[in-house]
């Protein structure tokens, strides 16, 4: 079958819908996972708020590959990639179905690199954690898009661009990371709430940037000073919000949740686009 006929399958199977909302979690802890606080109830405030979606695609900081993938099997595993957590965390599972035709045609919307079927990963805890609060039922089908880390933040941006279309068919586009995260800067005193003057100070520059629609800065995050070089010692848990801020179109509305520092080092800052 032709890639054209491929896609016009694709575009039948998934009616024209409107623009669904594409957004950027910061997920934390795994423990959210399983615990029943502000940032797990804003999740779900967010999934009783806007439209239900035919399948979620999650860019999750936890799959950061040498090329780029997306998984394709019709039941991924639940993955509990950490280590040093309660048995009841390790217990968890999240038995949402894939979508093997939807993860077949996202390799034919990307014309700037190549998006490999992959078989093995699952879901991680960057998209299970969230996603169970969102979805409990586990009905809707779940795939992920690896980050691949030989790109930059540019081709992130990109690529984020060229999946657009899946907005149109009533896929829920989810980055999952964090905008500061430096775990070797966490502070216990702060766990529960707080953060040092820098993480404060370069979470709301980025948020200004996010609400002003100015994406330059943030794809060239390295140019914004030392304040960021602390939020983003490693760009993993930073490159989900470039793929949401990819899927924004120039007029759409932001808007910010769940936005609190925590740990010192971490912000949960989370961004709605539509």
């Amino acid at each position: 079958m032709s890639t054209l006929s491929q896609f016009r399958n694709f575009t039948q199977r998934l009616p024209q819908t409107e623009l669904m909302p594409t957004v950027f979690i910061g997920h934390g802890s795994p423990m959210n996972g399983i615990e029943h606080n502000e940032f797990s109830e804003g999740w779900m405030d967010l999934a009783r708020n806007i439209p239900v979606p035919k399948a979620v695609l999650v860019v999750s900081a936890h799959w950061y590959t040498h090329g780029t993938f997306v998984t394709a099997m019709d039941f991924p595993t639940t993955i509990h990639d950490f280590g040093g957590f309660p048995q009841s965390l390790f217990d968890v599972q999240y038995p949402a179905p894939g979508d093997t035709e939807l993860a077949a045609q996202i390799p034919n919307l990307v014309h700037s690199t190549n998006v490999g079927l992959d078989h093995d990963w699952g879901l991680d805890h960057g998209t299970w954690t969230v996603v169970k609060h969102m979805y409990p039922d586990a009905n809707i089908p779940v795939l992920q898009l690896s980050i691949d880390y030989t790109k930059s933040p540019e081709q992130h941006y990109e690529i984020a661009k060229e999946i657009y279309a899946l907005r149109k068919k009533g896929v829920l586009v989810i980055g999952s990371g964090n905008m500061v995260h430096n775990l070797r800067m966490l502070s216990w005193e702060m766990i529960n709430g707080g953060g040092y003057d820098w993480a404060i100070e370069i979470n709301d520059k980025f948020k200004n940037l996010i609400a002003n629609g100015d994406h330059k800065p943030l794809i060239n995050y390295r140019n914004l000073g030392a304040d960021a070089m602390l939020a983003i010692p490693t760009p993993e848990h930073y490159l989900p919000l470039i793929y949401t801020m990819g899927l924004k179109n120039e007029k759409e509305e932001v808007s910010f949740f769940n936005d609190k520092a925590v740990g010192g080092s971490l912000t949960m800052t989370s961004v709605l686009v539509g």
